[in-house]
């Protein structure tokens, strides 16, 4: 799992630094993704949006909060996906985040300045998956401090009214899907909105979504009235949340998700936490027989797989990741781009020129949707080079630096590789499409 795919940006610091810089540091997991994703595909189908285009984001943050920024994301706080006390409550906020996106609130002046930074920061972040898990320091360092000013978070916050309208849309989407909105509630009265007082927990969520009384009364009358408010959850979407709950408190605090899941305690739940929890100390001794298990319980289960390939991956035994990460890539099909960027990650630590050319079949294949990841174009550039051509690895190098917001290196990098590359080739006709994006990105700043 999770893997840290920015550092920090800088939040209000002004020329003197006298403000404190805030960090916002994203972590990328394709099971955590793809869990949240399914449970939520109703609400993004009933509100008319694919829900293969939403980005879920994991925001390594202990607040309970949860917001939606440069177009179709959804951005989750650790604090909150670990806090929840069922799917319910969880498919609430999401379908109330999802009721902004759907209601247009994020077009207004400064919100839009700040989304489409936002957007720019996602590519960055997508930068270094794969560097920690690895522990690639190269990889890592692509998470740099932003040079760019981030708008303060209330900038990020809703009026009163646009709450409302997004509570509303969000239960009725919840009502097309034939889901329960009793979570919805349940979430809001454990904000507590006729408390004054902002704790540490909640302070970002009421702050960035202003909680009323009236907003609570409003969505109990609706669940009061719903035909599906008694209908529960299937059974597998909680034990399918309960897992990434263990792995992202595994990740989080190793030594607490140990004294969480006893070695009595033989449940899958509580085996992949200690699995996790040992993976994350690198403890491969102790790891490896609970993952291996795991595998024979659920072979067809692709996460399984891939939580091989990272501990191996993690643990400097590349050769040995890359049988389960093919694994991994045969059983999650479509939805392996991730995992495809770790196996040829696997792959390319070898350094052996015989393994670039699978490398590049993956790295391809998960471009497709994976296409602002600054790591994955680090990673071809990489091969490129095993492979000798020096045209294709400039191209490949300038994609990395648009991803990463390097404006200046993009355009050296595709000028470099238009001299290069046969004129009407792909990589010609891209690094002539980056080299003028840099150029109007320049004007427009001036």
């Amino acid at each position: 799992m999770v893997v840290v795919m920015i550092a920090s940006v800088v939040s209000g610091v002004s020329p003197a630094g006298a403000q404190r810089r805030q960090e916002l540091q994203l972590l990328s997991d394709a099971e955590t993704e793809h869990i949240i994703r399914n449970m939520a595909r109703p609400i993004f189908q009933a509100a008319g949006i694919d829900p293969e285009a939403v980005n879920i984001v994991l925001v390594n943050d202990p607040t309970l909060n949860a917001f939606v920024a440069g177009g179709q994301n959804i951005f989750l706080h650790t604090g909150l996906l670990l806090s929840v006390d069922d799917v319910g409550q969880l498919l609430g906020v999401i379908a109330h985040e999802t009721g902004h996106i759907a209601g247009g609130h994020l077009v207004r002046g400064q919100e839009a300045m700040e989304n489409a930074f936002l957007s720019s920061l996602l590519g960055m972040g997508l930068g270094i998956v794969g560097g920690v898990a690895a522990g690639n320091a190269g990889a890592g360092a692509a998470g740099a401090m932003l040079g760019q000013h981030l708008a303060e978070r209330n900038l990020l916050s809703f009026s009163r009214s646009q709450e409302a309208s997004a509570d509303q849309a969000g239960l009725s989407f919840m009502e097309q899907a034939g889901l329960s909105s009793r979570g919805m509630l349940a979430f809001l009265e454990k904000l507590g909105a006729d408390e004054p007082v902002l704790t540490d927990r909640d302070a970002g969520y009421r702050r960035t979504h202003p909680l009323t009384r009236e907003r609570v009364d409003a969505v109990r009358s609706f669940v009061q009235r719903s035909r599906y408010s008694d209908r529960p959850v299937p059974a597998v979407w909680n034990e399918d949340y309960r897992r990434i709950q263990a792995k992202l408190y595994a990740y989080l605090n190793p030594t607490g998700a140990l004294a969480r899941y006893k070695p009595e305690d033989r449940s899958f739940v509580a085996r992949y936490g200690r699995a996790y929890a040992y993976f994350r100390r690198g403890d491969v001794k102790q790891a490896l027989p609970l993952v291996d298990g795991l595998i024979a319980e659920e072979p067809r289960n692709a996460f399984m797989h891939e939580m091989k390939g990272d501990l191996m991956l993690q643990t400097g035994r590349a050769a040995d990741a890359v049988a389960p990460y093919r694994k991994a890539v045969e059983l999650a099909g479509s939805e392996a781009g991730t995992i495809r960027v770790s196996l040829a990650h696997a792959l390319l630590e070898q350094h052996d020129p015989r393994l670039a050319d699978e490398a590049l079949k993956n790295l391809q294949i998960a471009a497709k949707t994976k296409a602002q990841s600054a790591f994955l174009w680090r990673l071809s550039a990489q091969a490129w080079s095993m492979k000798g051509d020096a045209g294709m690895t400039a191209y490949t190098t300038a994609e990395e630096a648009l991803a990463r917001g390097d404006l200046p290196m993009a355009k050296a990098q595709a000028e470099r590789a238009e001299k290069l590359l046969p004129a009407g080739s792909p990589g010609w006709l891209r690094a002539q499409d980056i080299r003028g994006q840099t150029g109007r990105a320049g004007r427009d700043r001036e």
